[in-house]
């Protein structure tokens, strides 16, 4: 049932990537656009996700585990930090160079994008780096 509910969630957001439009790169940019030709849709969708993603983690926390019994993984901490910031901005950069969110990149990786493919590579040089740069500080 839990890898059931996780495809079915899946394939919503993929629809709700599809019919918003936020699957292609462009749409994004034009959101990023500020001084250019300002796209709001994507101002849009993230304020129509908001309400509904609020009551899920809400009900979340007051139940104290996800849907299925599993615990939840929150962060332990609210600090911002400099980890925080740095990743933070690297995403950010990241994403205003491509206009590529994970999501997207990987809902374009059933059309074979290029781009994808290149997206999801830097993505996972990326984790890796992160992986090898926390093992490396964790030992100081």
């Amino acid at each position: 049932m839990k890898y059931t509910t996780a495809f079915a969630i899946g394939l919503i957001f993929g629809i709700g990537l599809l019919v918003s439009g936020m699957y292609h790169p462009a749409k994004v940019l034009g959101f990023l656009d500020l001084a250019g030709k300002w796209d709001p849709s994507l101002a849009f969708v993230m304020g129509g996700a908001l309400p509904f993603s609020a009551i899920g983690f809400i009900i979340a926390h007051r139940r104290g585990k996800a849907l299925f019994g599993e615990p939840l993984h929150l962060p332990p901490t609210k600090k911002i930090d400099p980890r925080l910031l740095i990743g933070a901005t690297i995403f950010g950069v990241g994403w205003g160079l491509s206009g590529v969110c994970p999501g997207p990149a990987i809902f374009n990786l059933g059309f074979a994008s290029g781009s994808a493919l290149v997206f999801i590579a830097a993505l996972g040089a990326g984790m890796a780096g992160y992986e090898m740069f926390d093992r490396a500080t964790a030992k100081r």
